[in-house]
């Protein structure tokens, strides 16, 4: 009986020593791998973050800029659909470009 106590338990003490092999393995091929990629970003620049500002006056000017550009695309689809004539369409093209600014002005006065 005590042979086989023995046995079931240098089985056992087999088993767990080739787990921990494979787990410091894995730990060491882990270790390998992160000390590669720091080596790797260390050459790299460092990222750049982009952010939206986040305030009040951010928000109210994205708002406008889709107003103006939703008012712009809505007069050039009204326009192409209506006017017939390509000189007629670049016309209307041409002065929505340069009355954009003034639309902006007259109705959002960002200069306050």
């Amino acid at each position: 009986m005590s042979k086989e106590r023995a046995k079931r338990r240098a089985e056992r003490e087999a088993a767990a020593a080739k787990a921990a092999a494979e787990h410091a393995e894995r730990q060491a091929r882990r270790a390998r791998r992160r000390d590669r990629r720091k080596r790797l970003m260390a050459l790299l620049p460092a990222p750049v973050r982009h952010r939206r500002p986040g305030g009040v006056l951010a928000r109210k000017r994205r708002i406008q800029n889709r107003v103006v550009l939703g008012v712009f695309a809505a007069v050039q689809v009204v326009g192409w659909l209506v006017l017939a004539t390509w000189g007629a369409r670049l016309a209307l093209l041409a002065l929505s470009v340069f009355l954009v600014p003034v639309f902006v002005t007259l109705v959002f006065d960002r200069r306050r």
